[in-house]
């Protein structure tokens, strides 16, 4: 499934759908509704434009839209503010930037040297695909041996959907599974050539019919900070602070680090993980594919 095409059209469609007409002053006109939310000529009221134009921009016949009228859209279908960033993002009409064929992700030797200074610490960086690039020793004692992993498979969002023993860690995986969805919904907006990106979208909606459904809904969330509970094999629950920075030198890579909080249980749960774990950091540069059995 490519993630390019008629964003804009669909993304419209979606919301629209998802919206209760009254949550939005639609009164009931005894009319039987024959789909869900709100109807074209309702939205089309609410944000002061025809009915035409509605079905214009949802067909794809048009992506020439002004500022006031996205700013009609977004308040008409109540579009929280990632939700509106987005329709921005996939409503611009300047020409698209040429495919970059990227090479390896490169991580800065500070920031590496960060990760490695940080024992008490689990933490990670990850491009905007989600893509594991650095990791620490902690990292891989609470998710996953990053390293016996192909670079390939080294994604959260793979490994969420396709790995069970990654996808059993979360207490709530259909949460942490949606917003993972929502969170690679809202980079295909920015970057709706990324072949990489395709290729995974394209994987995980051939493999897993819950990504399927839940990419067509068109939920969008950009990085914010999380509280998330996991039910580690070894460390038992553990209840963490998943906190995100970005990195002033590439733009788009993230560090992500995992944090308890001080005097309760998780903290003693996750300083005895990183105690039991001692195994070495594999070498990150090392691309040679090892045995995807070795897990620790």
């Amino acid at each position: 499934m490519a993630t390019e095409g008629n964003e804009l059209g669909e993304f419209l469609r979606a919301r629209r759908a998802a919206l209760d007409p009254r949550e939005a002053g639609m009164a009931d006109d005894g009319r039987p509704r024959r789909v869900p939310g709100l109807r074209r000529e309702e939205l089309a009221q609410l944000a002061h434009v025809s009915v035409d134009y509605i079905v214009r921009l949802e067909q794809g016949r048009t992506r020439r839209v002004s500022r006031s009228v996205l700013d009609a859209l977004a308040d008409a279908l109540r579009l929280a503010p990632d939700e509106c960033d987005y329709l921005f993002t996939v409503a611009d009409v300047a020409p698209a930037a040429p495919v970059r064929h990227a090479g390896r992700p490169e991580v800065a030797p500070r920031l590496r040297q960060l990760l490695d200074t940080m024992p008490d610490i689990p933490a990670m960086v990850l491009n905007r695909r989600m893509d594991v690039i650095a990791w620490n020793r902690g990292a891989g004692a609470l998710l996953t041996d990053f390293g016996v992993l192909p670079p390939a498979e080294r994604n959260l969002i793979r490994l969420t959907f396709l790995d069970r023993a990654f996808r059993s860690l979360y207490a709530d995986w259909p949460r942490a599974a949606r917003d993972c969805v929502a969170v690679l919904r809202m980079e295909a907006g920015r970057n709706p050539h990324d072949p990489a990106l395709s290729a995974l979208v394209g994987e995980l909606s051939v493999r897993d019919p819950d990504f399927r459904t839940w990419w067509a809904s068109h939920q969008v969330r950009g990085p914010q900070q999380l509280a998330k509970t996991y039910h580690h094999p070894v460390a038992g629950t553990l209840d963490l602070n998943v906190q995100q920075f970005s990195v002033d030198s590439q733009p788009d890579q993230q560090l992500v680090a995992f944090t308890a909080e001080p005097g309760t249980s998780s903290q003693e749960a996750l300083r005895f993980l990183l105690q039991w774990y001692a195994g070495p950091v594999a070498d990150q540069d090392d691309d040679r594919t090892r045995d995807p059995g070795k897990r620790h």
